[in-house]
C-alpha cells in the first residue's frame, strides 16, 4: 500500500466511540475515583477530527488527521491506539490525546486498522497495516497536508498500540522516536500472565511453543532497536497491562545499550494516561513534546 486516497470530511464527522477493553477491574467500592473518571473518557465523543485519510483500499485503511492552527510546518505524532487487536476496540477513545496534543502545536495521525475479528487481522496483516500507513505518511503526507514536518514524527501507542509502535522501530530504520504508553511490549511475558483472557494468543496464532517465529518477531523486548530513542510510560496500579511489564522492557534493553528511558507514574492506571483531563497529562505530555523537538 502507498500513497493516500484523500477524502474530505463529511459535516459533522466524528466517529461513534465504543467501549475500550479492560482487564481486572476494581470493582465500584475498590476503583478509585480518578480511575473512574479517566475511563470514563472511553465512552465520550473526541473532538473531531480534521480530515480523514485513506492509505489502502480497506474498510480499516484510514487515519484521522488533527493538523493545529496557523503555517507550520508541525511535528506530527502518528498514534497507535489499543484494544488487545481485537476488532471491537477502535480508535475513537485515542482521539482526546490527540485534540490534546492539537492544542499543543503537535499534529497527530490516528492510526485505524485491521484487528483480530477483522479479515486478515491479527498477526503479520494487523502489523502489515501499521507499516502501510507509517510508509504512506512519509511517501504521501507532506503533499496531501504541508503543513507537517515529516522530519519531527513520533511514533506512539497506547496498550497494544505501544506493542505496535515498538514493533514498528524494529522493522522501520527510519523510526527514530518512540512512546509506548503501558504498552504490551512484552509478548512471551503477556502469554505467561494470560492478559486479557489470552489476548496474545488470539493476535499471534497460539501460544510460543506453537507459534514461536510469531513471538519472535511481534514482540519488541527481544528484537533489537538501536536507532531509536524510546520511552515508555506505566502507572504502577495499572490493572490491565502491569507495571512490569514494561519495566523489565526497560532493564532488559538497557543491558543491551538501547536509548530506553522508564516514565514511571505511581497509583496511576491505564486509562489516566490518555485522559487529558487526569492529573497525570502534563506528565505524559511532556515527552510528546520533547520527542517531537527538532
Amino acid at each position: 500500500m502507498s500513497g493516500f486516497l484523500f477524502l474530505p470530511s463529511p459535516p459533522g464527522f466524528n466517529p461513534k466511540p465504543r467501549l475500550f477493553y479492560t482487564s481486572q477491574v476494581p470493582d465500584d467500592n475498590s476503583a478509585p475515583a480518578a480511575i473512574t473518571a479517566s475511563e470514563d473518557i472511553l465512552s465520550k465523543e473526541p473532538p473531531p477530527a480534521d480530515e480523514r485519510i485513506h492509505y489502502g483500499p480497506g474498510e480499516f485503511h484510514f487515519a484521522d488527521a488533527r493538523i493545529p492552527e496557523g503555517r507550520g510546518p508541525f511535528p506530527v505524532v502518528f498514534f497507535i491506539h489499543g484494544g488487545y487487536w481485537r476488532a471491537k476496540y477502535d480508535l475513537t477513545y485515542a482521539g482526546h490525546v490527540c485534540a490534546a496534543l492539537k492544542k499543543i502545536g503537535i499534529a497527530s495521525w490516528n492510526v485505524e486498522y485491521r484487528r483480530v475479528g477483522n479479515p486478515g487481522g491479527a498477526w503479520p496483516g494487523t502489523f502489515e497495516d501499521i507499516r502501510g500507513a507509517y510508509r504512506s505518511l512519509h511517501e504521501s503526507g507532506q503533499k496531501v497536508l504541508p503543513r507537517l514536518d515529516l522530519k519531527r514524527v513520533c511514533v506512539a501507542g497506547h496498550s497494544a498500540g505501544g506493542q505496535l509502535a515498538l514493533c514498528l522501530a524494529a522493522f522501520e530504520k527510519s523510526v527514530t522516536r518512540v512512546l509506548s504508553l503501558a504498552g504490551v511490549v512484552d509478548l512471551h511475558r503477556a502469554w505467561e500472565l494470560h492478559l486479557s483472557n489470552d489476548a496474545v494468543v488470539e493476535f499471534l496464532g497460539g501460544s510460543p511453543t506453537e507459534v514461536p517465529d510469531h513471538y519472535r518477531e511481534a514482540s519488541p523486548a527481544e528484537k533489537p532497536i538501536p536507532q531509536a530513542t524510546q520511552k515508555l510510560i506505566h502507572g504502577t496500579t495499572d490493572t490491565s497491562v502491569p507495571y512490569e511489564i514494561s519495566q523489565h522492557y526497560v532493564e532488559r534493553k538497557k543491558k543491551q545499550s538501547e536509548k530506553v528511558e522508564l516514565i514511571t507514574l505511581p497509583d496511576t492506571g491505564h486509562f489516566e494516561i490518555v485522559d487529558p483531563s487526569s492529573s497525570v497529562w502534563s506528565k505524559v505530555q511532556e515527552p510528546f513534546i520533547a520527542l517531537t523537538r527538532a
